[in-house]
């Protein structure tokens, strides 16, 4: 291959302009197409999250008051409902909530270790829930209790309320004390009153999956509080096996039988986990499509114009390639001549283009706080466009190889 290397870049220094074209669209392809499926794998990651939730079973009712009341009188309505949704058959258990796992309302706090630190030590995702919440997700409790009943506060509508103590996930534990002596010790979220850690979970997904969340992603806290706010709650419902599709039916006609003074959406007031995740990752999904999209259009484009502008230059060369021939060049030698001269073209364009996404990416990274790009997906980048080139390139050189000498030298 070596010898045929100086006349290749000599006829290349002829076609200037074609080959520095083919060299730019190679060279961006691979800078967008790396950045791309590095989004790609990112957005799948995002969507593959555990949430800790038994999703298979439960669902969320979006629960609004008709009437204002007081704390204590919606409160006593709160029971009430939970009541009669945990007496239903196809029901396992049932609590109230501000926030839910993947979507849903609740808050975010900065979290301390002491009341007087300046810089927070991270952020944590807030729910709240009684004594019946961790059952009702199907969260694992992997150390420490529950809380008693008797440490559940009403929450109403203030946001005010600092709790002695908080179930925390895993995540955030190992976050505030890394030496894994987490349970027991104290931190503090909205103020100078701390929150001793009586369990800890695993794994307790964030409310929201945006993109901003991707440095705190699973580290959450759960105060005991029972949302009992006049504007609205959830209810968060966990079926039976098997029993899912009834307890939906039958959860609302419990609800309205305690009292009609609700609003509960027939479209989404009330809503299965499968559709709570979906929801959740529409944005996810979305941009995985779109830059999966552009990169076969792009990689589908440069292979194109790898065959148009090889077929171009095969059929300027049938004199040159005719002679060769005669010669005695081998079509072996003809196609190894095309292949050769569309690597070394490919060789310096990838070059260009590894630059380039390591810049596009560091640019992405100041701009929109995107994780730094693996050169991983660079290296693979590189091999794949070689070997799309090669590939490409395939068709019009094997054409030129079956040139005939007779066929060349006729038409000079």
């Amino acid at each position: 291959m070596s010898p045929q290397i100086k006349p290749i870049l000599i006829a290349l220094r002829r076609h200037k302009a074609g080959t520095v074209l083919i060299a730019l669209q190679i060279a961006l392809t691979l800078a967008i197409v790396c950045n791309a499926l590095f989004i790609i794998h990112q957005r799948l990651a995002n969507m593959a999250d555990l949430s800790g939730v038994d999703e298979a079973n439960v669902f969320v009712i979006k629960n609004q008051w008709a009437v204002d009341a007081s704390t204590q009188q919606v409160d006593a309505q709160v029971r009430a409902d939970l009541l009669a949704l945990r007496q239903l058959p196809g029901v396992r258990d049932a609590a109230p909530a501000s926030g839910y796992p993947l979507q849903g309302g609740g808050w975010d706090n900065f979290v301390t270790m002491t009341p007087d630190q300046v810089e927070p030590t991270t952020d944590s995702a807030v729910y709240t829930g009684d004594e019946h919440l961790l059952d009702t997700l199907g969260v694992h409790l992997i150390a420490g209790r529950n809380f008693h009943p008797d440490e559940v506060v009403e929450l109403g509508t203030q946001q005010a309320i600092i709790p002695p103590v908080a179930i925390v996930s895993k995540t955030l534990a190992d976050r505030l004390f890394p030496d894994g002596s987490a349970l027991g010790k104290s931190f503090y979220a909205m103020g100078a009153t701390p929150s001793t850690i009586i369990g800890i979970v695993d794994p307790l997904h964030r409310q929201g999956t945006s993109q901003w969340n991707q440095p705190y992603a699973g580290q959450s806290l759960i105060w005991p509080l029972r949302a009992d706010d006049a504007r609205g709650i959830f209810y968060i419902v966990r079926a039976r096996p098997g029993q899912l599709a009834a307890a939906m039916r039958e959860a609302p006609k419990a609800l309205y039988a305690q009292s009609r003074m609700r609003m509960i959406d027939p479209k989404d007031g009330i809503q299965d986990y499968a559709e709570i995740r979906h929801k959740a990752y529409d944005s996810d999904r979305g941009m995985a499509i779109l830059m999966g999209i552009i990169s076969a259009v792009l990689l589908a484009i440069t292979a194109a114009g790898i065959v148009g502008l090889t077929s171009f230059w095969v059929g300027q060369r049938r004199k040159q390639i005719g002679v060769r021939r005669a010669l005695g060049a081998t079509r072996g030698d003809i196609l190894n001549y095309f292949l050769t001269e569309n690597l070394l073209i490919g060789i310096g364009a990838v070059l260009v283009g590894a630059v380039l996404a390591v810049g596009i990416n560091l640019w992405m990274v100041t701009q929109f706080e995107m994780a730094r790009l693996s050169l991983v997906y660079v290296a693979v980048g590189v091999i794949a466009l070689l070997l799309l080139g090669q590939g490409a390139v395939l068709a019009p050189a094997l054409r030129a190889s079956q040139v005939s000498p007779v066929e060349a030298t006729r038409s000079v």
